[in-house]
């Protein structure tokens, strides 16, 4: 029997363990998927330990993206059939499917053909970062030709893509990492600067940058105390978008900033873009083609076995990846 990735109780990631079950029977809308790369995001550590949006029903399965192949496909799906090569866009809950496995039951809406030069690794990596950048830069902040952006956290996978869809459109990618230490590797992977925001002061790095402009947007998933040199860094007129809690404080209101230069604060989670089949499917071309013609590559970070999904969820809590972390399932 196929293994799946779950857990009977919230917790760190040993609380992670492989359990057989039966092979999935596609219904109406559904996709079974022999996996062959799973992609680990932030999202599922913070289900894990019972933090997320959704609580976890145990035993619970987890696991937003997969690649793989076309097992079975249900009633009702015609644009899939047995053998594709396909990947997941996150447009579920874990509560309803987890793509961590060696075979998955998918909705046939989450499920994609991808470019055919991408590797699997590359295939399981791509949509959770690039659609998650794409909706808050593009769809939400219409970032474009001479926009200065800023990305905290800018090392994580969502950080990267947000680095290269910035570069793709035309837009200058301030890449901030709490130290230097990233600071070349961030460069290399196309940020037109980096602030170490433990060494820098951040306002007035950025506006050395612009030339006392400011940045027009600020792309954030990590809120608490430096919120503040956010908004002290933006533009009138600038907008913050707020996309996770990475920071545990208390995220300050700089009411002043606010009103004095009229911004923008809106917060912004994933799944309102793939929730919505037009939009949705807006960013699913705007990837494709991005991936398809080389502007979009997937940063990989680390790999693991499938045999090895508790180390590969500690080193997810480490921070020390600069990318994604993959799972490996076929040989």
């Amino acid at each position: 029997m196929p293994r799946i990735v779950r857990f009977h109780e919230t917790g760190g990631p040993a609380v992670l363990g492989l359990d057989e079950v039966e092979v999935p029977q596609p219904g109406a809308d559904e996709v079974v998927i022999e996996a062959q790369a799973l992609g680990l995001n932030r999202a599922e550590e913070m289900f894990r330990k019972g933090q997320y949006v959704q609580e976890p029903v145990l035993p619970a399965k987890i696991g937003y993206e997969v690649a793989g192949t076309v097992r079975d496909v249900g009633e009702n799906v015609t644009h899939l059939r047995s053998g594709d090569a396909v990947s997941v866009i996150p447009a579920f809950g874990m509560t309803d499917y987890g793509m961590h496995g060696e075979v998955v039951l998918a909705p046939a809406h989450a499920v994609v053909k991808h470019p055919e030069h991408l590797s699997w690794d590359e295939g399981a990596a791509a949509w959770m970062m690039f659609i998650t950048a794409y909706g808050g830069l593009i769809d939400l902040a219409g970032v474009g030709e001479g926009d200065t952006v800023l990305i905290p956290a800018a090392s994580s996978s969502v950080g990267l893509a947000a680095i290269q869809i910035c570069s793709m459109v035309g837009a200058t990618p301030v890449a901030l990492s709490r130290t230097s230490s990233k600071r070349q590797a961030l460069l290399d992977h196309g940020a037109a600067a980096v602030i170490a925001t433990q060494e820098q002061h951040v306002a007035a790095e950025v506006h050395r940058l612009t030339g006392g402009a400011g940045a027009r947007v600020a792309f954030d998933p990590v809120g608490g105390p430096a919120f503040a040199e956010l908004t002290a860094s933006l533009a009138e007129h600038g907008i913050i978008l707020v996309y996770g809690a990475l920071d545990s404080e208390n995220t300050p209101l700089p009411v002043m900033d606010v009103l004095g230069k009229h911004l923008t604060i809106r917060g912004y989670e994933l799944f309102e873009l793939t929730t919505d089949p037009i939009r949705r499917a807006q960013a699913a071309e705007f990837v494709f083609n991005g991936l398809e013609k080389g502007d979009l590559k997937p940063v990989i970070s680390a790999t693991f076995a499938l045999d090895d999904i508790v180390a590969a969820h500690e080193y997810m809590a480490s921070n020390q990846q600069l990318g994604k972390i993959i799972v490996q399932v076929g040989a």
